[in-house]
């Protein structure tokens, strides 16, 4: 068990509404049969979302991540174990779920 696991464990009972919303599309392989894992931890990190036959990261975000130096390190370490990060916001997950999930299939699709 990860030392990161008990956070991991409090994040998926307590997520934003745009967590909620994209998990309750996304779970159980709704997506092209995709299977995706929330709150996962992966090295000194725990991802919103994860496919790891995709080897694709989801994070949605809110604006406190604009410009977030901390992100991009984060991002550099994931990508540098093989996953691709997708960033997207809170807004546009609430505002625009079928077009997140499009762009989230499309990348998952890129090899």
């Amino acid at each position: 068990m990860s030392d990161l696991t008990p956070i991991a464990r409090r994040l998926r009972a307590d997520p934003t509404e745009a967590e909620k919303r994209l998990w309750s599309r996304l779970r159980a392989g709704q997506l092209n049969g995709l299977v995706f894992r929330r709150q996962e931890p992966i090295g000194p990190y725990v991802v919103d979302l994860v496919c790891t036959r995709a080897q694709l990261v989801v994070e949605v975000d809110g604006g406190q991540h604009a410009d977030s130096p901390s992100d991009v390190e984060r991002d550099a370490y994931l990508r540098d174990r093989g996953y691709r990060v997708l960033r997207i916001w809170n807004n546009d997950v609430m505002s625009n779920t079928d077009g997140v999930l499009q762009r989230i299939a499309e990348v998952a699709a890129e090899q």
